[in-house]
C-alpha cells in the first residue's frame, strides 16, 4: 500500500491577503502527511511589472513573457514569494525548503511553440524527477515549488503553477496514494448562478467555458484537474479547502 501524499497549489488572494496566507499556512502545516505547495504569484508579478512600466498580458489566464516579465517573474515567484511563504511555514514547525524546478534538476520544461500565440519565455512541463522530491519528501522536508522550471541548458521558463501542480501529482503517483487540491479564494467551480458545483464533468465544463462562465485563469485550472484525474491521481479538489 503506498503512502499519501498532499499536493495542494495556492494562488489567487491567499497570496495576495496576508490573514488568508496565514490562515491557510498554518492549516497546511498541521496535515501529518509528506506534503507538497506550489504557488503562483500573478497579481504580485503583474503589480510589480506596471511599477517597472511594463504591460503585462494575459490569454486565458496565461501570462505573454517577454524576456523582461521573465526577470519579474523569477524575482517575484522564486524569491518574493517563495522565501516569504517558506519563512512562514518554518515559523510554524513544518520544515520546507524553497525550489524552483532547476533546483536539484527536479522539474525541466520545454519552450511553448509558437503556434496561434507566441507565448514568450513560457514553458510546458517536460518532466519530473520523482526521485530526487521523494529523497527530500523522506528526509522529512516539504517542498515549496515556485512557477519557474528550465531546460536543462541553462534557461529558465514561467511556467503554469496549475500545471505543475497536475504534473507533479501524476508523476508523484507512481510512488505515493496522492491527493492534489487547487486552494484559492473560492469555494469551487461556480455555475451560471454563481453556486458552487459539487462535481464536474466534461461536457458540463465544455458547456460552461462556451458561455464564458468557467473563463480565464479557471480554464488552465479545470484542464488540469481533468488531466490529474485521467492519470491515476487518486483525489482532487479545486476551492477552499484542505485536506488532512
Amino acid at each position: 500500500m503506498k503512502n499519501k501524499l498532499v499536493i495542494t497549489k495556492i494562488g489567487g488572494k491567499f497570496i495576495d491577503d496576508k490573514a488568508k496566507l496565514d490562515s491557510f499556512i498554518t492549516e497546511f502545516s498541521m496535515i501529518k502527511s509528506p506534503k507538497i505547495l506550489i504557488h503562483g504569484g500573478g497579481n504580485k508579478a503583474t503589480e510589480i511589472s506596471v511599477q517597472l512600466g511594463l504591460e503585462p498580458k494575459l490569454i486565458e489566464g496565461r501570462r505573454i513573457t517577454s524576456k523582461d516579465d521573465l526577470d519579474v517573474v523569477v524575482m517575484v515567484y522564486s524569491g518574493l514569494i517563495n522565501k516569504s511563504i517558506v519563512a512562514k511555514l518554518q515559523a510554524k514547525n513544518c520544515n520546507s525548503i524553497g525550489l524552483s524546478g532547476a533546483d536539484g534538476n527536479t522539474i525541466t520544461a520545454v519552450k511553448r511553440p509558437a503556434i496561434d500565440i507566441d507565448y514568450g519565455f513560457v514553458g510546458d512541463v517536460a518532466s519530473i524527477n520523482t526521485n530526487s522530491i521523494e529523497q527530500l519528501l523522506n528526509a522529512g522536508f516539504t517542498p515549496v515549488f515556485s512557477a519557474i522550471c528550465h531546460d536543462g541548458n541553462g534557461q529558465l521558463f514561467n511556467t503554469n503553477a496549475d500545471t505543475i501542480a497536475s504534473e507533479l501529482a501524476i508523476s508523484m503517483s507512481d510512488k505515493y496514494d496522492v491527493d492534489l487540491i487547487y486552494h484559492f479564494e473560492k469555494d469551487g467551480v461556480l455555475d451560471a448562478d454563481e453556486n458552487v458545483m459539487s462535481s464536474l464533468n466534461m461536457q458540463e465544463y465544455i458547456s460552461l467555458k462556451s458561455k464564458n462562465i468557467i473563463k480565464e485563469g479557471m480554464i488552465p485550472k479545470v484542464d488540469n484537474c481533468f488531466n490529474a484525474l485521467k492519470n491515476n491521481v487518486s483525489i482532487v479538489c479545486i476551492g477552499n479547502t484542505i485536506i488532512e
